[in-house]
């Protein structure tokens, strides 16, 4: 999702990491490992004057099925969206209700408070582009 958020105008900046858990300064190994309670994670900043929050999780979700993945609160997989303040939450559940009434299934994405993001180490960073994949990936 990285690579994709990177090409959206109005997004500034990208990084990927991990949040959500109890782990201080997490790493790959001890969030693939289990039972730091991390999931890996994009970090987006972006221009609210050029795109909107509500743009951002209909891109999200365009990319991500959210009433099919990991719903296990302990996967670092599980497919979530981590909230900043009550603005955001209550977006999220909008967009969720949507989802659900057009798909007629329940999401199984979280929505969870944004608890402290530690950015992952260098080399998953603009992993496609390190990687020489011109292309990005759907999920």
């Amino acid at each position: 999702m990285e690579a994709e958020f990177r090409l959206i105008p109005g997004v500034v900046a990208t990084g990927v990491g991990y949040t959500g858990g109890n782990a201080p300064n997490p790493t790959y190994q001890q969030v693939c490992a289990g039972g730091t309670g991390h999931a890996e994670a994009v970090q987006v900043e972006f221009d609210p004057s050029a795109i909107s929050y509500a743009e951002l999780l209909g891109r999200f979700f365009d990319q991500n099925d959210p009433t099919r993945g990991r719903s296990s609160a302990k996967s670092q997989y599980r497919m979530a969206v981590f909230t900043h303040g009550a603005a955001q939450e209550q977006a999220v559940r909008s967009a969720v209700a949507e989802i659900e009434r057009k798909a007629g299934r329940e999401v199984v994405a979280s929505i969870e408070p944004a608890r402290e993001f530690h950015l992952a180490e260098e080399y998953h960073q603009r992993y496609f582009e390190k990687a020489g994949r011109a292309g990005t990936c759907s999920f």
